[in-house]
């Protein structure tokens, strides 16, 4: 397994066990398959796993525990997740450590090599205009997240609770980007990271997702990238392996990827796995977060884990498939 420095952090690899699909959101699978999933990951050399409590429940975590009964392998790091929103203050702290600490003891570890603020981050005036309610359950402000989040993260780093702290980068670019470049810095961002440049279900403002000028931002300041999204929860596969309303986000990028399909047929090529290699090969993407839920889809990523030859990165974008109505002005220190 190729080996690649996450940020100022260590080097990990390529590609990252996540844990939807051990949490069982990406389709049912068995506690015991997920075991045997984690073990298989184990050995095929990938050393970062992305967790997260809200993955099935608490599920995801808790195959962590039953895979290693807290006998973790040297050099096998991983990630847990909060998500924070303006009903958790001003209690923030004390939510963001109790979530850390259950998660601990179900994964059975006395320290999360990063974790993750799971909230979108928004300007300190900002309207979801979609969903009104929605900086209720997960959103902070700017502010809240200098003023609040940040501090709380530092006293669990400084506890030993936690290695590092990060960022799930799918709030307002803008924010994101400001917070990536001005800080106070998070040593990790988690990031989108397909041939659609799309977030899917996951983006909630109205303004055009950025996902590659997060990337690009989040390396010239020397923040780790983890790429999330590679298949877009099921559009950029051969078909959709649950049941969705025709509306849904992941729907409708799955219709807008009919191309991307096409070209696959013709190149005789799984599009999981094209669409695996083209994320990749993006630059400033440290490490890939996979969503499998099996030993299968596993082996058969892993077996393909390098990056797409550019000739074929070529053909793709020639597809214009990602393109979006930029944000006005460009800011030109940003975009690309």
């Amino acid at each position: 397994m190729e080996m690649r420095q996450l940020g100022k952090l260590w080097p990990v690899s390529a590609l990252t066990l996540g844990g939807g699909g051990l949490g069982q959101i990406w389709g049912a699978t068995s506690r015991d398959e997920a075991v045997a999933t984690v073990r298989a990951a184990v050995d095929a050399g990938i050393t970062l796993f992305d967790m997260a409590p809200l993955y099935g429940r608490g599920e995801a975590e808790a195959v962590m525990g039953a895979t290693f009964e807290g006998k973790w392998p040297d050099g096998i790091r991983v990630t847990t997740k909060c998500m924070i929103g303006q009903r958790h203050f001003p209690d923030v702290a004390a939510r963001l450590e109790g979530s850390l600490v259950r998660s601990l003891e179900t994964m059975k570890r006395e320290q999360a090599d990063i974790f993750l603020l799971h909230s979108n981050i928004c300007p300190d005036d900002y309207v979801y205009e979609r969903e009104p309610d929605f900086p209720n359950f997960g959103a902070v402000t700017r502010t809240q997240f200098v003023e609040a989040i940040v501090p709380a993260f530092e006293k669990l780093k400084a506890q030993g609770l936690i290695g590092a702290w990060g960022i799930t980068g799918t709030g307002l670019p803008r924010t994101i980007m400001d917070v990536l470049r001005e800080g106070p810095r998070p040593a990790v961002v988690q990031a989108v990271t397909n041939l659609l440049d799309s977030p899917g279900g996951m983006r909630r403002y109205e303004e055009p997702a950025e996902p590659r000028n997060i990337i690009r931002t989040a390396g010239n300041n020397d923040v780790g990238v983890m790429g999330i999204r590679a298949v877009q929860a099921g559009a950029l596969t051969s078909a959709i392996d649950r049941q969705m309303d025709e509306n849904e986000p992941e729907m409708r990028d799955y219709a807008r990827a009919a191309p991307f399909r096409a070209l696959c047929r013709d190149i005789g090529e799984d599009p999981a796995i094209v669409a695996h290699r083209y994320a990749l090969a993006i630059p400033g993407v440290d490490t890939l977060v996979l969503g499998v839920k099996n030993r299968t889809e596993l082996a058969s990523i892993v077996a393909a884990a390098t990056p797409l030859d550019a000739a074929l990165v070529k053909r793709i974008d020639a597809l214009r498939l990602n393109f979006q109505v930029p944000r006005m002005p460009i800011d030109g220190e940003d975009m690309l």
